[in-house]
């Protein structure tokens, strides 16, 4: 009896057992596949040399999000002149770019974008030209701050204006961004889902979409993207009631030119077959991001530049002043403020809006060197790397505000792309 007792206890401790040594033999499967997925990476990245990497943090634990990422990039960069790579955990490795050569050899190619990073946008996202009315609602909240003699952020306030300014010209919508109390929720939004996707890819553990769905990250990341589509489902319905009272009535509205939404909205297959309303959605919110927000950052950077460098304010101001001459503007005057362009042009080489993008490799690549890299290689072009390489540009560090550095005949001296802030090549402007 004694022995048909224990033997419950026996079966039950046996059961723990071997579900303690299935899950350690998991575990261990896990990190045997892990190690040999990051020897086989190091192998492909043998050729290119790079700073030390946690087998596996990699060097995630090398960013702390303080402001000075980009100067220990920049570190490595002139340690490593023409590329190395970074690891992202310990199976993730982009090769990093930054110098003219290299770059021309992967932009002027067709390759995609990569499918690791850019899929963290999936969720959410399947240069514009500034209205008069809108600007004029934002020099006078700037008036305002200049009264006051105190230095203030602007970047939420340029923000609010492109925003403005892209729902009207693209989507001939009056959305009063600026004029609004508290914060606008599409800005804040944008803003949020821009900085979770950033915590996402630094840590490894967030690339599960399991994982990350479950974390807090993941709830906000969920509601920032409901507020963001139901932004941009309230733009695609007012077009449609507009369009079908139209129809309705008969009316036919003359317009100078057609709008990004109404060609969404009219744009037909061979078959005569629409684009479905996931797909309209899916291109306005990329457009949205796309042509406000990297605008909003070049513009508030060019502002910044500017008042930090007096001289060259003062010279665009003269310059801007006696090409308009009081009149109304047109795309011709653009060739006479030559100055106000190069400045333009140098505030984009320091602070270019979108500092780095990626391509996915579909076949080997051979750079002129002679150093190929396989199929499926994650190349990261770092813009900002280019435009700070010491070997293209002159004193390109601290800062210094040159834009004699795009005159004519400096240009013609350096490879078209040492300035690359919209990209290059068959993606040229489309990339940021």
């Amino acid at each position: 009896m004694q022995l048909y007792a224990s033997l419950p206890l026996n079966l039950q401790a046996l059961s723990v057992n071997h579900v303690f040594a299935l899950e350690l033999l998991a575990c261990s499967a896990i990190v045997v596949k892990l190690l040999v997925m990051r020897r086989r990476g190091m192998r492909t990245l043998e050729p290119f040399p790079g700073p030390p990497a946690h087998w596996l943090l990699g060097h995630v634990k090398e960013f702390h999000q303080d402001g000075h990422d980009l100067e220990k990039i920049m570190k490595w960069s002139e340690q490593y002149p023409l590329a190395f790579p970074l690891w992202f955990g310990p199976t993730l490795s982009i090769l990093i770019i930054h110098h003219p050569s290299y770059v021309k050899t992967i932009l002027t190619t067709t390759e995609p974008k990569d499918d690791y990073a850019y899929k963290f946008f999936i969720p959410w996202l399947v240069l514009i030209i500034v209205s008069v009315i809108y600007f004029s609602v934002f020099q006078d909240k700037w008036d305002v701050y200049a009264k006051s003699e105190e230095s203030f952020e602007l970047f939420q306030h340029v923000s609010l204006m492109t925003l403005d300014s892209i729902m009207k010209c693209v989507f001939s919508l009056n959305s009063n961004c600026q004029t609004d109390s508290g914060t606008n929720p599409y800005i804040q939004a944008v803003y949020d889902l821009c900085h979770l996707v950033n915590v996402r890819f630094r840590v490894f553990p967030y690339h599960s979409k399991a994982i990350f769905h479950l974390s807090p990250h993941g709830y906000k990341f969920r509601k920032a993207t409901r507020i963001a589509h139901n932004h941009t489902v309230e733009v695609i319905r007012k077009r449609k009631e507009v369009l079908k009272i139209e129809k309705e009535q008969g009316i036919v509205k003359n317009k100078r030119y057609m709008d990004f939404l109404d060609i969404l909205l009219s744009a037909r297959d061979e078959h005569q077959q629409g684009l479905s309303d996931e797909d309209i959605r899916a291109e306005v919110d990329t457009f949205m991001f796309e042509g406000h927000d990297t605008t909003a950052s070049g513009m508030s950077w060019i502002f910044y530049n500017l008042a930090s460098n007096p001289e060259h304010q003062e010279k665009c101001r003269e310059e801007i002043l006696q090409a308009l001459d009081r009149k109304k503007t047109q795309w011709t005057d653009l060739n006479k403020i030559p100055y106000t362009t190069m400045c333009i042009k140098e505030s984009l080489r320091l602070c270019p809006p979108v500092p780095a993008i990626s391509r996915k490799l579909t076949k080997p690549l051979t750079f002129f060197d002679g150093r190929t890299v396989p199929e499926s290689c994650i190349i990261g072009i770092n813009i900002y790397g280019i435009h700070m390489n010491t070997t293209v540009w002159e004193n390109p560090y601290v800062c210094v505000f040159d834009p004699l550095r795009f005159l004519p005949e400096n240009v013609a001296k350096r490879s078209p792309h040492a300035f690359v802030p919209f990209s290059a090549g068959p993606r040229f402007v489309e990339e940021t």
